[in-house]
Protein backbone atom coordinates (compact mmCIF):
# COMPACT_ATOMS: atom_id res chain seq x y z
CA UNK A 1 0.00 0.00 0.00
CA UNK A 2 2.98 2.35 0.82
CA UNK A 3 4.75 1.70 -2.26
CA UNK A 4 1.62 2.33 -4.50
CA UNK A 5 1.35 5.67 -2.36
CA UNK A 6 4.61 6.48 -3.31
CA UNK A 7 4.42 5.62 -6.90
CA UNK A 8 1.29 7.71 -7.26
CA UNK A 9 2.82 11.00 -5.60
CA UNK A 10 6.41 10.30 -7.74
CA UNK A 11 3.43 10.47 -10.96
CA UNK A 12 1.83 13.83 -9.48
CA UNK A 13 5.29 15.71 -9.28
CA UNK A 14 6.71 14.17 -12.78
CA UNK A 15 5.24 17.04 -15.29
CA UNK A 16 6.66 19.73 -12.32
CA UNK A 17 10.14 18.27 -12.71
CA UNK A 18 9.96 17.50 -16.63
CA UNK A 19 9.60 21.51 -16.59
CA UNK A 20 12.27 22.04 -14.51
CA UNK A 21 14.40 19.97 -16.25
CA UNK A 22 13.44 21.37 -20.15
CA UNK A 23 14.25 24.80 -18.59
CA UNK A 24 16.94 25.50 -20.44
CA UNK A 25 16.68 28.75 -21.63
CA UNK A 26 19.39 30.83 -23.87
CA UNK A 27 19.77 34.93 -23.82
CA UNK A 28 20.84 36.79 -26.50
CA UNK A 29 21.17 40.43 -27.09
CA UNK A 30 19.06 41.83 -30.31
CA UNK A 31 22.17 43.83 -31.36
CA UNK A 32 25.57 42.37 -29.97
CA UNK A 33 26.77 45.86 -29.77
CA UNK A 34 24.26 47.12 -28.06
CA UNK A 35 20.70 48.77 -29.69
CA UNK A 36 21.70 51.71 -32.93
CA UNK A 37 22.04 55.11 -31.35
CA UNK A 38 22.33 53.62 -27.54
CA UNK A 39 25.46 51.53 -27.88
CA UNK A 40 27.04 53.65 -24.79
CA UNK A 41 24.45 52.62 -22.44
CA UNK A 42 24.30 48.70 -23.63
CA UNK A 43 26.33 48.00 -20.10
CA UNK A 44 23.79 49.48 -17.79
CA UNK A 45 22.98 46.99 -15.51
CA UNK A 46 19.19 45.80 -15.75
CA UNK A 47 17.16 45.61 -12.24
CA UNK A 48 15.46 42.62 -11.54
CA UNK A 49 13.70 41.64 -8.25
CA UNK A 50 10.99 39.07 -7.23
CA UNK A 51 8.48 39.37 -10.62
CA UNK A 52 9.85 42.36 -12.65
CA UNK A 53 13.01 43.31 -14.70
CA UNK A 54 13.39 46.98 -15.68
CA UNK A 55 16.45 49.66 -16.44
CA UNK A 56 16.61 47.99 -19.93
CA UNK A 57 19.01 49.63 -22.66
CA UNK A 58 20.34 46.70 -24.61
CA UNK A 59 17.19 44.68 -25.62
CA UNK A 60 17.64 41.00 -25.57
CA UNK A 61 15.22 37.44 -26.05
CA UNK A 62 15.33 34.48 -24.03
CA UNK A 63 14.86 31.70 -25.84
CA UNK A 64 12.66 28.40 -24.81
CA UNK A 65 12.75 25.76 -27.13
CA UNK A 66 9.99 22.81 -26.63
CA UNK A 67 11.80 18.71 -26.45
CA UNK A 68 12.40 17.78 -30.51
CA UNK A 69 10.06 15.26 -29.90
CA UNK A 70 7.15 17.59 -28.93
CA UNK A 71 8.12 20.56 -31.88
CA UNK A 72 5.16 21.80 -33.86
CA UNK A 73 7.21 24.28 -35.80
CA UNK A 74 5.61 27.34 -34.33
CA UNK A 75 7.03 30.00 -32.44
CA UNK A 76 5.88 32.85 -30.40
CA UNK A 77 7.71 36.30 -29.38
CA UNK A 78 6.37 37.25 -25.66
CA UNK A 79 6.01 40.38 -24.66
CA UNK A 80 4.90 41.29 -20.89
CA UNK A 81 3.52 43.99 -19.72
CA UNK A 82 4.37 46.38 -16.88
CA UNK A 83 3.05 49.46 -17.82
CA UNK A 84 6.43 50.74 -19.37
CA UNK A 85 7.98 51.20 -16.14
CA UNK A 86 8.87 47.79 -15.88
CA UNK A 87 8.57 43.89 -17.17
CA UNK A 88 6.21 41.17 -15.15
CA UNK A 89 8.78 39.34 -16.38
CA UNK A 90 7.50 36.10 -14.50
CA UNK A 91 4.30 35.64 -15.08
CA UNK A 92 3.90 37.29 -17.99
CA UNK A 93 7.33 35.83 -19.81
CA UNK A 94 8.02 32.99 -18.24
CA UNK A 95 4.91 31.04 -17.38
CA UNK A 96 3.65 31.49 -20.69
CA UNK A 97 6.94 30.37 -22.04
CA UNK A 98 6.68 27.48 -20.02
CA UNK A 99 3.04 26.87 -21.64
CA UNK A 100 3.85 27.31 -24.99
CA UNK A 101 6.69 24.62 -24.62
CA UNK A 102 4.57 22.28 -23.08
CA UNK A 103 2.03 22.53 -26.26
CA UNK A 104 4.85 21.91 -28.78
CA UNK A 105 5.67 25.67 -29.65
CA UNK A 106 9.47 27.66 -29.23
CA UNK A 107 8.79 30.98 -27.15
CA UNK A 108 10.94 33.87 -26.92
CA UNK A 109 10.84 36.20 -24.48
CA UNK A 110 11.30 39.77 -25.42
CA UNK A 111 12.96 42.51 -22.64
CA UNK A 112 12.37 45.65 -24.75
CA UNK A 113 13.09 49.07 -23.43
CA UNK A 114 10.83 51.43 -21.51
CA UNK A 115 9.55 54.86 -22.19
CA UNK A 116 7.68 55.52 -18.77
CA UNK A 117 10.90 54.86 -16.66
CA UNK A 118 12.40 58.24 -15.09
CA UNK A 119 14.33 60.16 -17.42
CA UNK A 120 13.60 57.74 -20.40
CA UNK A 121 14.96 58.64 -23.33
CA UNK A 122 12.78 56.22 -25.24
CA UNK A 123 9.68 56.23 -27.02
CA UNK A 124 6.90 53.35 -28.37
CA UNK A 125 6.75 54.49 -31.72
CA UNK A 126 10.44 54.28 -32.10
CA UNK A 127 12.66 52.35 -30.05
CA UNK A 128 10.32 49.82 -28.88
CA UNK A 129 9.10 49.54 -32.26
CA UNK A 130 12.61 48.91 -33.27
CA UNK A 131 13.08 46.44 -30.73
CA UNK A 132 9.91 44.43 -31.29
CA UNK A 133 10.51 44.17 -35.53
CA UNK A 134 13.99 43.24 -34.56
CA UNK A 135 13.11 40.61 -32.08
CA UNK A 136 10.36 39.28 -35.12
CA UNK A 137 13.49 39.32 -37.40
CA UNK A 138 15.61 37.94 -35.22
CA UNK A 139 13.69 34.26 -34.70
CA UNK A 140 13.31 33.95 -38.11
CA UNK A 141 17.03 33.96 -38.91
CA UNK A 142 17.55 31.46 -36.27
CA UNK A 143 14.56 29.33 -38.22
CA UNK A 144 16.32 26.32 -39.27
CA UNK A 145 18.50 26.26 -36.27
CA UNK A 146 15.71 26.06 -33.87
CA UNK A 147 13.48 24.11 -35.91
CA UNK A 148 11.27 26.84 -36.71
CA UNK A 149 8.71 26.98 -39.51
CA UNK A 150 9.14 30.95 -40.47
CA UNK A 151 5.17 31.35 -41.65
CA UNK A 152 4.29 30.54 -38.19
CA UNK A 153 5.90 32.84 -36.16
CA UNK A 154 3.38 35.26 -33.90
CA UNK A 155 3.45 37.64 -31.13
CA UNK A 156 2.05 38.01 -27.61
CA UNK A 157 1.19 41.28 -25.72
CA UNK A 158 0.15 41.14 -22.25
CA UNK A 159 -1.62 44.93 -21.21
CA UNK A 160 1.60 47.44 -21.90
CA UNK A 161 3.09 44.70 -24.02
CA UNK A 162 0.08 44.31 -26.55
CA UNK A 163 0.63 47.80 -27.64
CA UNK A 164 3.97 46.40 -28.56
CA UNK A 165 2.15 43.99 -30.76
CA UNK A 166 0.78 47.26 -32.07
CA UNK A 167 3.92 48.72 -33.49
CA UNK A 168 4.31 45.36 -35.55
CA UNK A 169 0.81 44.07 -36.60
CA UNK A 170 -0.25 46.17 -38.67
CA UNK A 171 2.54 47.44 -41.00
CA UNK A 172 4.34 45.99 -43.85
CA UNK A 173 6.93 44.69 -41.68
CA UNK A 174 9.32 44.64 -44.90
CA UNK A 175 13.10 43.81 -44.29
CA UNK A 176 15.70 46.32 -45.97
CA UNK A 177 16.61 44.35 -48.79
CA UNK A 178 20.10 46.41 -48.94
CA UNK A 179 20.90 46.22 -44.69
CA UNK A 180 24.13 45.27 -44.26
CA UNK A 181 23.20 43.29 -41.17
CA UNK A 182 20.99 40.31 -43.06
CA UNK A 183 18.78 40.15 -39.69
CA UNK A 184 17.39 43.40 -40.83
CA UNK A 185 16.48 42.44 -44.41
CA UNK A 186 14.05 40.00 -43.24
CA UNK A 187 10.10 40.36 -42.58
CA UNK A 188 9.09 41.36 -39.23
CA UNK A 189 5.48 40.91 -39.57
CA UNK A 190 4.08 38.43 -37.12
CA UNK A 191 1.85 35.50 -38.67
CA UNK A 192 -0.66 35.62 -35.61
CA UNK A 193 -0.95 37.82 -32.75
CA UNK A 194 -2.08 36.98 -29.39
CA UNK A 195 -3.77 39.95 -27.22
CA UNK A 196 -4.07 39.03 -23.28
CA UNK A 197 -6.02 42.27 -21.92
CA UNK A 198 -4.00 44.47 -24.17
CA UNK A 199 -3.51 48.40 -23.29
CA UNK A 200 -5.22 51.15 -26.34
CA UNK A 201 -2.30 52.44 -27.80
CA UNK A 202 -2.05 51.73 -31.43
CA UNK A 203 -5.01 50.13 -31.70
CA UNK A 204 -5.93 51.21 -35.72
CA UNK A 205 -8.87 52.70 -36.73
CA UNK A 206 -9.11 50.23 -39.66
CA UNK A 207 -8.04 46.57 -39.14
CA UNK A 208 -6.00 46.65 -42.59
CA UNK A 209 -6.93 43.03 -44.85
CA UNK A 210 -3.06 41.26 -44.45
CA UNK A 211 -3.84 42.02 -40.82
CA UNK A 212 -2.20 38.55 -38.39
CA UNK A 213 -4.96 36.33 -37.54
CA UNK A 214 -5.82 37.10 -34.02
CA UNK A 215 -6.75 35.70 -30.34
CA UNK A 216 -8.23 38.32 -28.01
CA UNK A 217 -8.99 37.80 -24.17
CA UNK A 218 -10.26 40.02 -21.52
CA UNK A 219 -12.29 40.33 -18.33
CA UNK A 220 -15.15 42.50 -18.60
CA UNK A 221 -14.31 44.29 -15.22
CA UNK A 222 -11.36 45.72 -16.49
CA UNK A 223 -11.88 49.09 -16.57
CA UNK A 224 -8.44 49.66 -18.58
CA UNK A 225 -8.24 46.82 -21.33
CA UNK A 226 -11.75 45.28 -22.65
CA UNK A 227 -12.47 48.37 -24.06
CA UNK A 228 -9.50 47.32 -26.73
CA UNK A 229 -10.75 43.79 -27.62
CA UNK A 230 -14.16 44.95 -27.72
CA UNK A 231 -13.06 47.88 -30.97
CA UNK A 232 -10.39 45.32 -32.07
CA UNK A 233 -12.88 42.35 -32.70
CA UNK A 234 -15.20 44.78 -34.53
CA UNK A 235 -12.50 46.33 -36.78
CA UNK A 236 -11.16 42.60 -37.06
CA UNK A 237 -14.53 41.70 -38.55
CA UNK A 238 -15.17 44.58 -40.48
CA UNK A 239 -11.67 43.90 -42.65
CA UNK A 240 -12.68 40.25 -42.31
CA UNK A 241 -9.67 38.87 -41.03
CA UNK A 242 -9.49 35.85 -38.66
CA UNK A 243 -10.14 36.31 -35.26
CA UNK A 244 -11.66 35.20 -31.73
CA UNK A 245 -12.33 36.79 -28.63
CA UNK A 246 -13.36 36.07 -25.22
CA UNK A 247 -14.23 38.15 -22.27
CA UNK A 248 -14.99 37.18 -19.00
CA UNK A 249 -17.63 38.44 -16.68
CA UNK A 250 -14.96 38.54 -13.89
CA UNK A 251 -11.01 38.74 -13.64
CA UNK A 252 -9.96 42.21 -13.56
CA UNK A 253 -6.55 43.36 -14.59
CA UNK A 254 -3.53 41.16 -14.54
CA UNK A 255 -4.79 37.76 -13.86
CA UNK A 256 -2.02 36.21 -16.13
CA UNK A 257 -1.87 32.47 -17.25
CA UNK A 258 -4.60 32.50 -14.54
CA UNK A 259 -2.97 30.19 -12.39
CA UNK A 260 -3.61 32.21 -9.34
CA UNK A 261 -6.90 32.55 -10.12
CA UNK A 262 -9.89 31.58 -8.00
CA UNK A 263 -12.35 31.79 -11.14
CA UNK A 264 -12.78 28.83 -13.00
CA UNK A 265 -13.31 30.34 -16.05
CA UNK A 266 -9.99 32.63 -15.80
CA UNK A 267 -7.86 29.23 -14.62
CA UNK A 268 -8.97 27.35 -17.67
CA UNK A 269 -8.11 30.15 -20.57
CA UNK A 270 -4.58 28.80 -21.86
CA UNK A 271 -6.88 25.70 -22.86
CA UNK A 272 -8.83 28.15 -25.13
CA UNK A 273 -5.37 29.07 -26.54
CA UNK A 274 -4.44 26.36 -26.99
CA UNK A 275 -7.99 24.82 -29.01
CA UNK A 276 -7.58 28.07 -31.11
CA UNK A 277 -3.66 27.52 -32.24
CA UNK A 278 -4.71 23.89 -32.97
CA UNK A 279 -8.05 25.05 -35.21
CA UNK A 280 -5.83 27.76 -37.07
CA UNK A 281 -3.21 24.78 -37.82
CA UNK A 282 -0.63 26.11 -36.42
CA UNK A 283 0.21 23.17 -34.11
CA UNK A 284 0.35 21.02 -37.30
CA UNK A 285 3.96 19.03 -37.07
CA UNK A 286 7.02 20.72 -37.97
CA UNK A 287 7.84 21.60 -41.30
CA UNK A 288 10.99 24.48 -40.44
CA UNK A 289 12.54 25.82 -43.24
CA UNK A 290 14.62 29.03 -43.58
CA UNK A 291 13.44 31.72 -45.96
Amino acid sequence: MLYRYILQALFLLLPFSTIIAQDTAKTFYLWPDGAPGYENRKNEPEEAKDYYVKNIHNPSVTIYLPPKEKATGAAVVICPGGGFRLLVYNSEGRDPARFLNSIGVAAIILKYRLFREENSPYTLEKEIRQDAYRAMRFVRSHAAEWNIDTNRVGIWGFSAGGEVVAQVAYGPGYGDPKAKDPIDRLNGKPDFQILVYPGPLGIPEKVPADAPKAFLIASNDDECCSAPIVSLLERYRQAKVPVEAHIFANGNHAFNMGYRSNLQSVRAWPQLLTNWMTDCKLLSPATAAAK
